[in-house]
């Protein structure tokens, strides 16, 4: 009987041992920067791009340089973003992750937007935002969870649809005058 017990023991033991170490068999990269290159002897295709290489990355697969230079804002919006993306820093292929730099003349705006496929946190480093009311020029860093993030700019997606939206509905649900609707249509 205490052969038939210890027996149960050593099989239990010996299960959950083996449950233990049970692992995915296919590890996840830590990193793949993406290449432009599909005849690499290592084209892995991963998250839309094929990668290098991981013995071939180099920091400059992970670097951008000029982040520190402010961007010329004279724009219709009085601003300029710089989006870095796996598109200028190859190295966030699979990182989930992408930035912009975003510059502001006084009274400058970044029009109201959308990111599809990413959410998005905004850091002011100088000046004001809101409508810029300072005379000065002002500097925000955006972070985004999506190696791609998108962008929908809401004007441009509700005015400038194709094919366009029935100005009638549009009148309704801005509640404005239809030839201010038909104007705007025209704008974009």
């Amino acid at each position: 009987m205490m052969k038939g017990v210890q027996l149960v023991t050593v099989l239990v033991f010996a299960l959950a041992c083996s449950l233990s170490s049970a692992y995915d068999p296919s590890p996840l990269q830590d990193f793949c920067v993406a290449i432009n290159d599909s005849t690499s002897s290592y084209a892995v295709f991963v998250n839309g791009k094929f990668c290098k290489d991981p013995k071939l990355a180099t920091a400059d697969d992970f670097f951008f340089s000029g982040l520190n230079t402010p961007r010329d804002t004279s724009t219709p919006l009085g601003s300029n973003v710089t989006l870095l993306n796996v598109d200028k820093i190859l190295g966030l292929n699979t990182l989930g992750i992408s930035l912009a730099r975003i510059d502001f003349a006084p009274y400058g705006l970044n029009p109201p937007h959308i990111h599809p496929r990413a959410t998005e946190i905004l850091v002011v480093l100088e000046g004001t935002l809101y409508f810029n009311p300072g005379h000065t020029n002002a500097v925000a860093f955006a972070g985004l969870s999506s190696q791609n993030p998108g962008l929908i700019t809401i004007a441009n997606a509700v005015f400038g649809s194709n094919p366009p939206i029935n100005p009638d509905v549009l009148a309704k649900a801005f509640q404005l005058d239809r030839n201010v609707v038909n104007y705007l249509q025209k704008k974009f």
